[in-house]
């Protein structure tokens, strides 16, 4: 809600609970049980809504019983059922229940209006008049109804910017009946309790559903009416969505143009005041107007220059026609007058009958600026865009002759505003298939023009070799595109498009740069000067293909030798003397370049260049979808900490170890490392400088391992070393260097951090991956322990026994 509307329910709640409260802190009842009969019914007749149209609530029956309580019981007890019953409303059988801000404001309402039609009903003067027929309980019903709806009407209007009044008259004046029926049996039910008991009064409830369900009947058939006209108006939206698309096969440029005149004329129309049912039209016209220009052949309506006089003799038929077109559609709001008048001038200088000044209609006065404006604005066939400003000027200028200056006066103050709402409008998905090739189908009838083809050959031979190299052109590009889809693999992805590429645009090299960060690394190289590409780093706006990726646009026959990797270099040279480069255009930016290198002078084409185009964006697709699965791929591997595998990772080399060595009769030793101290470190500097220990730790093992050496981190600070190949000795060897590596890496030892290692060897501690972890690391504890033991007793370390534990 914005700030008026929280200001009023805020009052209206504090108000209401303050009269709540003081009410029913004198509360009291003089028959308890006929009291608590009645709040009962009135609870479960809280149950039985009429939901309320147009918005999301309801009315339950239970109001009856409010007016029973202000006939024949106390103030207290009256607020009590009013209260109680728009308790149960909101959390009972609520399709949305209400937030509590909302639920605290309809009971103030309802205490405010059940206290002032309690109040009204017994003030003296109107007593007066009890005896004349229900003319006292109905008149409280009135001041009931009233007190309850308006308010929330308020509301409702606040919140939703809408007018009080038609709020006020769509969601509750229909029920203005049902509280006066209401208010009507109360005054039975209170005339049946005085001449025999209140228990008399029960033979009346039948009465009370009988009015709920014939109420709820009546709405149910309003919602059906309300439907079947809403279903009409959907059904004239998609007709006129239906002809727009009919404009658009026409002429391509006018979508977009549509679109916007239809935004900028529906906003100017509101701030004129237009009715609900002018803005349909004008909404309507604004998508329509050109749809005349069916009737005008497309050489003139797509010529590039200006038409001459009988072009546009031919032109001016087009609000004619458009507004008979329409007509005929029989729309519920005046369409046709505005598309029949859109180009009319303030001045009577317009066509098609000259009108001027009020007599144009106001909507196509509306069009007829805000047409002119997104014209200048935009391009066209014989002229470029104006920039909006200039635009608008040019409008200004013409106030007073072509346009309404009072239309041209909202446009001038709001076109910048209208714009960003243009812009932000969605577009239209649905499009026509107009490029779409039919094969199905023999010659008509009357056969082709020119009669029966002659024998191949010349220009006929020509021709065929251009519709076959089409065809392939076309079966190369889909099957490249289907093959895109087939795998994640990068390397598999680009030497597919390599491949397919080939048989379309001939090279004698190419390159895929994939961009990282600011720089292009090529993944994927074949052809000449393999070696050259492949250890090119292009900085991003460096060279060909730099500048290709940092201006998004392609390069037809460039130098090959302008790459930076070998610019100026005369030990670096290449016989490539043309190159093709286009940017790969993913979602994310651009994500790399694929440059194609032939021998020959100016060898590619702007054949080869369109083709290369067409297919940029599925590749940098495909680039970046293999990328993504490789980052998922590592993240599942790789510690993100310290980089080196986890333990999912350790889990299948240490299986595919053992597997090796069982079959070569190789040791391995697996070795499981721990940083003891790192908790201190923790404590006393935060995490951040752990971490920092346990990456220079990382490095300083991966830096100590040899090539066939493996390193992972099992978690925490744990780490496990797969040594495979030499003796025991050569192992303790590294052991004891590898326990230095703490201190070695620049960890203070002040700080207490010292390494744990325990050593298992494959065969004699274990035949599998889980004996012999489970060995090296029971191995591990004990170092630590025995660590820890003469730290404690302040001896130095014993090393000897320490390794002979490992």
């Amino acid at each position: 809600m914005n700030l008026k509307a929280t200001l009023y329910v805020t009052a209206i709640s504090l108000a209401g609970s303050g009269l709540i409260a003081t009410t029913l802190y004198r509360w009291h009842s003089e028959d308890l049980l006929r009291f608590c009969f009645y709040l009962i019914l009135s609870a479960l007749a809280a149950g039985l809504k009429v939901n309320l149209p147009g918005i999301r609530g309801s009315m339950p029956v239970c109001f009856l019983f409010v007016f029973v309580g202000i006939a024949d019981l106390n103030a207290s007890e009256t607020l009590m059922f009013g209260c109680v019953g728009t308790a149960v409303q909101c959390l009972w059988k609520a399709e949305q229940r209400p937030k509590l801000s909302q639920a605290i404001f309809n009971i103030a309402n309802t205490g405010i209006a059940v206290r002032a039609a309690y109040s009204l009903y017994h003030w003296p003067v109107l007593q007066r008049f009890d005896h004349i027929g229900p003319l006292l309980p109905i008149a409280t019903g009135l001041a009931y109804y009233l007190l309850n709806t308006v308010p929330i009407a308020g509301a409702i209007s606040l919140a939703d910017g809408k007018p009080f009044g038609k709020t006020w008259h769509h969601c509750y004046f229909w029920s203005f009946p049902f509280y006066m029926v209401g208010a009507s049996v109360a005054w039975i039910i209170s005339l049946c309790t005085r001449q025999m008991h209140w228990q008399g009064s029960i033979v009346l409830l039948p009465v009370i559903y009988l009015i709920y369900r014939s109420y709820q009947l009546h709405l149910a058939r309003l919602e059906d009416e309300r439907r079947h006209v809403e279903s009409i108006a959907g059904l004239h939206m998609r007709t006129i969505e239906a002809l727009a698309l009919a404009i658009e096969a026409q002429d391509h440029t006018t979508h977009e143009h549509l679109r916007r005149v239809c935004v900028y004329a529906v906003e100017v129309g509101k701030q004129l005041g237009l009715s609900g049912h002018e803005l349909e039209a004008l909404k309507a016209a604004a998508l329509l107007h050109d749809i005349g220009k069916l009737a005008v052949p497309g050489h003139i309506i797509s010529k590039p220059g200006r038409l001459t006089q009988e072009e546009f003799e031919k032109m001016k038929i087009h609000p004619v026609v458009g507004a008979e077109i329409l007509e005929r559609a029989a729309f519920p709001y005046p369409v046709a007058p505005i598309v029949r008048a859109h180009h009319e001038k303030w001045d009577g200088t317009g066509y098609p009958y000259g009108l001027s000044g009020e007599e144009i209609p106001i909507g196509a006065r509306i069009l007829a600026a805000v047409d002119c404006l997104d014209a200048l604005a935009s391009d066209r066939q014989y002229r470029r865009a104006l920039g909006l400003e200039e635009a608008m000027n040019a409008v200004v200028a013409l106030a007073g002759t072509s346009f309404d200056p009072k239309v041209v006066r909202i446009l001038k103050r709001q076109y910048a505003e209208l714009e960003r709402l243009a812009q932000a409008a969605p577009e239209s998905t649905a499009k026509l298939s107009t490029h779409v090739r039919i094969d199905k189908g023999a010659a008509p009838a009357a056969g082709y023009q020119g009669g029966a083809p002659h024998a191949a050959g010349g220009y006929e031979t020509g021709f065929l070799r251009s519709i076959a190299a089409a065809r392939q052109e076309v079966q190369l590009l889909f099957e490249l595109v289907q093959d895109l889809g087939n795998s994640l693999s990068l390397d598999e992805t680009l030497s597919v498009v390599a491949a397919r590429l080939k048989k379309i645009v001939p090279y004698d090299a190419i390159a895929i740069y994939v961009r990282l960060e600011k720089k292009l690394i090529p993944r994927y190289v074949n052809g000449e000067d393999f070696r050259l590409f492949s250890s090119l780093e292009i900085p991003v706006g460096e060279g060909l293909s730099g500048w290709v990726a940092e201006n998004r646009k392609p390069i037809l026959n460039g130098n090959p030798s302008m790459e930076p990797g070998y610019l100026a270099d005369p030990a670096k040279f290449s016989t490539l003397r043309s190159a093709l480069a286009v940017p790969l255009e993913g979602i994310s930016g651009v994500a790399g370049v694929m440059t194609l290198y032939r021998a020959e002078h100016d060898a590619f084409s702007r054949d080869h260049l369109r083709i290369l185009l067409a297919i940029g964006s599925k590749v940098a697709l495909a680039v970046e979808n293999a990328l993504i699965f490789r980052q998922v791929e590592d993240s599942a591997t790789t510690d993100y900490l310290s980089g080196l595998p986890n333990a999912r990772s350790l889990f299948l080399r240490l299986n595919s170890e053992v597997a090796r060595c069982h079959r070569s009769g190789e040791p391995l030793c697996v070795a499981v490392c721990d940083l003891d101290g790192l908790k201190q470190i923790n404590d006393r500097c935060g995490h951040l400088e752990g971490n920092k220990v346990l990456r220079l730790v990382s490095e300083a093992l991966r830096s100590r391992c040899r090539e066939y050496d493996y390193v992972a981190r099992m978690g925490g600070d744990e780490f496990v070393l797969l040594l495979p190949g030499g003796d025991r000795r050569s192992i303790q060897e590294r052991i004891a260097e590898i326990r230095q590596l703490p201190i070695e890496t620049g960890v203070p030892a002040s700080s207490g951090v010292s390494m744990s290692i325990g050593a298992a060897y494959y065969p004699e501690d274990g035949s599998d991956a889980e004996e012999l972890l489970a060995e090296a690391d029971r191995r591990m504890y004990k170092a630590k322990h025995l660590q820890k033991k003469y730290r404690m007793a302040g001896d130095p370390q014993p090393a000897v026994e320490i390794a002979a534990i490992a």
